[in-house]
């Protein structure tokens, strides 16, 4: 078949397009079989199966599309996108690491420039650039397997080369989080295998900053799991404990405030060791933590999460507080239809010192109660207070009409035209302040449980 043109489309290729479009993966089947249809024809704009199933979001058609050749770096596109920017700007992480497993490149630029990272990033898919910043083929890890030159053995035992590549992939940098990779695998509970992982970090390392395209970024994340990995096999070389020792240790938290002192100095001395001190990132890095006292924010772990996975500092997601993972669905108690967000340090001295509001499971939908003057006028005391000399220590919290998409507010000032109505939790000394009776208290819990 004569090579594709823009717009040449076959009667055949044309109901292949619409197929993808529907999401049927057995008529894309039985289409692709067809002698008539070129896998990588070219509409008007440019775009073959591929891109359309992956703007698409169509998984499943994508993976067909790979499976008979797809070409996943084609760029006859009119503004230069490749499949695997349309997967960036799908937001869909799976079929992001699926061009990226087929071979996408990551480093190629449409006609303004910009990268798939950057594309994604421009339209939030964050989680999408989390994907992209963070990839590392197995092919690239499988090379170590293998023995070179005059080697008699690997650097890497191939057995360790799955568990080591799900730590490497992982987009998470939580500490506690690696140590539970490192725990789950029995292979790797073991202090001559975690030296081997170890080494061969390092070894990346040096030819990611070594190589003629550097890549800092990698190469101080491959510095950093290193770090991790050394430190769970002196655990493990001197107290046999199954790591349990280590975790426990990163998550103490100080007397006080419950601050992670012991993981924020770990991360901090693992950035320190970075043995290439010229290194841009290093320096930037160094500027953005050297300053901030231990227990103040940015913590060592957010800075070094958004420099090399380039999250955000802030998403609308929860997250677990223990390891960091997303989509945590535990909740403590009290705040189990809440999702507060932890605009106070200590937090649960504010808790024992105010009147808590409790939602109940069963509680029926919260509708926008009627508004007392004396408490309208309270609030707007209050406000007027923080705007002025005092700041009262508030938390504000944006019910909707649906509890399962409960809002929540880093500052005290409720968001202007929000639906639903915001409740303060007012300390003790507060409300005595402002003369407010028992009856007055009373109401304001009511109407917070949606009884009143």
């Amino acid at each position: 078949m004569s090579a594709p043109k823009k717009g040449d489309l076959t009667d055949t290729e044309k109901e292949l397009l619409l197929v993808i479009a529907a999401g049927n993966v057995q008529e894309a089947s039985r289409l692709l079989g067809s002698k008539d249809v070129r896998v990588n024809c070219l509409d008007e704009y440019g775009m073959t199966p591929l891109m359309h199933a992956a703007y698409k979001g169509k998984a499943d058609m994508c993976k067909l599309l790979l499976q008979h050749g797809a070409d996943v770096n084609c760029n006859e596109h009119e503004h230069g996108y490749t499949a695997l920017m349309f997967a960036g700007l799908s937001g869909k992480t799976d079929i992001t690491w699926m061009m990226l497993d087929a071979g996408a490149e990551t480093d190629a630029v449409n006609s303004v420039g910009r990268t798939a990272a950057q594309m994604a990033a421009f339209v939030g898919q964050h989680d999408c650039v989390t994907v992209i910043n963070n990839f590392f083929s197995r092919a690239r890890l499988d090379y170590y397997t293998k023995p070179q030159g005059l080697e008699k053995e690997p650097k890497l035992p191939p057995k360790l080369s799955g568990p080591l590549h799900k730590i490497i992939m992982s987009t998470n940098l939580n500490p506690v989080k690696i140590v539970m990779l490192v725990k789950e695998n029995p292979l790797l509970m073991d202090v001559e295998a975690l030296e081997k992982c170890r080494k061969v970090l390092e070894l990346i390392c040096e030819k990611c900053i070594k190589q003629q395209d550097m890549n800092e970024v990698l190469a101080m994340k491959m510095h950093y799991l290193s770090c991790v990995l050394q430190k769970c096999g002196s655990f493990l070389k001197e107290r046999q404990d199954k790591l349990d020792g280590l975790i426990k240790s990163l998550l103490k938290g100080r007397d006080g405030d419950g601050f992670l002192v012991f993981q924020e100095k770990f991360i901090r001395e693992c950035i320190r060791k970075f043995p290439y001190c010229d290194a841009t990132l290093l320096q930037q890095l160094v500027r953005s933590i050297a300053p901030v006292e231990i227990g103040s924010d940015p913590t060592a772990l957010s800075v070094l999460t958004q420099a090399i996975t380039g999250q955000v500092g802030f998403m609308d997601a929860d997250f677990c507080t223990t390891c960091g993972e997303k989509g945590a669905e535990k909740r403590c108690s009290i705040c189990k239809m809440l999702r507060l967000i932890k605009h106070w340090r200590r937090r649960p001295a504010l808790w024992r010192s105010s009147r808590s509001v409790r939602v109940r499971p069963s509680a029926p939908q919260i509708t926008k109660p009627k508004m007392l003057p004396q408490r309208q006028s309270l609030l707007l005391q209050t406000e007027s207070q923080r705007t002025n000399h005092f700041n009262p220590a508030t938390i504000t919290i944006i019910f909707t009409e649906d509890s399962s998409k409960t809002k929540e507010s880093r500052s005290v000032t409720p968001p202007r035209g929000s639906e639903g109505f915001f409740i303060v939790l007012i300390p003790d000394a507060l409300l005595k302040a402002h003369n407010v009776g028992e009856n007055h208290q009373k109401h304001l819990h009511t109407n917070a449980q949606g009884e009143g």
